[in-house]
Formats: structure tokens, C-alpha cells, sequence
């Protein structure tokens, strides 16, 4: 994913609100830290993100989810698309 947040800004998000917008900023600059080989780091960051995700109280309805993943394949490259399949399985799954 580019370093910067230009994604946030597409046009699509309008009705997103903007607490989730920075939440999901935060998660992928976290996430570039993640070896995406090693499945127990990826796995306790995964963890992670769901406890934050329920200590802010930040839910995504399936609508938004599929939103959000869409505006964001625009605007990044095959193997971050990979790692936003696996972290949007893991927020479709709770």
C-alpha cells in the first residue's frame, strides 16, 4: 500500500465514517511491519487488530467492507491486495 492515505480521500467513501477511515490507515501502516510468511506473527496481529477494533468500538458492516476493499485496490499493488484478502476474511469472519 502507498505510505500515504490517499485512498481516504476517494470520492466512494463519502458515507464512511471517518473514525473507521483512520483505523484502517493505521492497521496497514502497522501491517507493513508483519512478516506476512510467518503465520503465528500474522495470526497474533490479526488478534491484535480485533481487540483494538473492540476497544474503539469500530465495526464494519459487509457493505462497507466490500466498499472500502474495492476504492483501496485502486490504489494498491498485487501483494497488498493479498494481505487485505486475509485481514477482510478475518473481520468478515467475526
Amino acid at each position: 500500500m502507498e505510505t500515504n492515505n490517499k485512498w481516504m480521500q476517494d470520492p466512494e467513501l463519502k458515507n464512511i465514517d471517518r473514525a473507521k477511515l483512520d483505523f484502517l490507515d493505521k492497521m496497514f501502516v502497522q501491517s507493513a511491519s508483519v512478516n506476512k510468511g510467518n503465520q503465528k506473527e500474522m495470526m497474533s496481529f490479526l488478534l491484535s487488530l480485533g481487540k483494538l477494533s473492540r476497544d474503539n468500538n469500530i465495526s464494519f458492516k459487509n457493505e462497507e467492507v466490500e466498499l472500502i476493499f474495492s476504492v483501496l485496490k485502486k490504489y494498491s499493488t498485487p501483494d497488498d491486495i493479498a494481505k487485505m484478502q486475509k485481514i477482510s476474511s478475518f473481520f468478515r469472519s467475526r
